[in-house]
């Protein structure tokens, strides 16, 4: 099979490799379409520890069951399907509790075992979700990604008033969290980023509201556009020390700050601040398995759409996509490689 091999920091290959081997419990899926994260992009850069070269990355994917293996029930041959790469061991505390994201066992497809930029994939049947005969695979593509910001944008919202929304980041991530903010019900919802042609993307979308962080006059446009009520939710989706402080600065009292920008590792935290204001301060990691059904529910629904903010490539174009992501010359918000040609 045709393969997209890491193989070290900038180094992505077309190769043929054997098909996957095939275990008991598990199925194999003919790849069609796949995104490109983010946080493979770091790994690209040879900066993720996690990430060991040769591997085949890839975990935001969809495609056609082809094979399964001798225990599987419930799945079909040519069933479309999207899947959760997360694999929790299921016995740990963590996964008992239902948070298998913090399983300290856990595995990712395309991070601890061969990944989805590939023509076929081998992954445990539990993880696989089967979808209508007739839907999109671009669609379902976005399940991984959806899934990350609905968790975040959720707890937030459980944990304060769902008013006014604030996103950083007009990325996969950020634009994601501004359309759950926008079905969960937030307004006004405010994007912003450093980058026009991707504020542009997102309000093409219909997010509206936006703001260039680095030239705007930010404080003065929020009590603009939220009528001076300001801010009651922030989602950080880039996390380096200009975002931190200024979602600090500009948070209401009694707000809440919903942190999952990895971009850098510490920063400084005004903890007096925080109390004399009761600002709650949240992290969120990937997502449980209830968020990552939520999110393929929202997308069978149409609720979220891939439409208006992605573009296709080509798998033998895999490299160029990931030097043009870190170029910056790619303003649509998501990648998608092309592996088979079938919608």
């Amino acid at each position: 099979m045709k393969v997209l091999s890491w193989n070290g920091p900038k180094k992505i290959e077309i190769e043929e490799q054997p098909l996957p081997h095939l275990k008991e419990e598990e199925v194999l899926i003919q790849v069609e379409v796949v995104g490109i994260c983010g946080s493979e992009i770091e790994g690209y850069l040879g900066h993720n520890s996690l990430r060991k070269p040769p591997l085949i990355m890839g975990h935001e994917f969809s495609g056609i069951v082809v094979e399964r293996g001798s225990a599987v029930q419930g799945i079909k041959k040519g069933e479309k399907v999207t899947v959760n790469p997360l694999i929790g061991c299921g016995n740990c505390r963590s996964c008992q509790h239902g948070l298998e994201n913090l399983c300290t066992k856990r595995e990712i497809i395309g991070i601890h075992r061969q990944g989805a930029f590939s023509e076929f994939v081998a992954v445990p049947a539990n993880n696989v979700h089967v979808l209508p005969i007739d839907f999109n695979l671009y669609q379902a593509a976005l399940a991984e990604p959806l899934a990350c910001a609905y968790r975040a944008v959720k707890r937030a919202f459980d944990y304060g008033k769902n008013e006014s929304a604030f996103i950083f980041g007009a990325g996969t991530i950020g634009l994601l969290s501004g359309l759950v903010a926008q079905y969960l019900g937030a307004d006004p919802i405010i994007i912003a980023d450093i980058n026009d042609e991707r504020l542009e993307t997102a309000k093409r979308i219909g997010l509206t509201h936006t703001m260039n962080s680095s030239k705007d006059a930010v404080n003065e446009q929020i009590h603009q556009i939220t009528n001076q009520k300001g801010i009651d939710i922030i989602v950080d989706a880039v996390g380096f020390e200009t975002t931190r402080k200024q979602a600090e600065a500009i948070i209401n009292p009694g707000g809440v700050i919903m942190n999952i920008g990895l971009g850098i590792d510490e920063s400084y935290l005004p903890v007096n601040n925080f109390i004399r204001n009761e600002v709650t301060q949240l992290g969120s990691f990937c997502y449980t398995k209830d968020d990552f059904k939520e999110a393929v529910s929202l997308l069978k629904e149409g609720k979220i759409t891939y439409e208006g903010w992605t573009e296709v490539r080509d798998m033998e174009e895999g490299n160029r996509a990931f030097l043009d992501l870190i170029n910056g010359s790619v303003n649509n918000g998501k990648i998608f490689l092309k592996i088979k040609d079938r919608k």
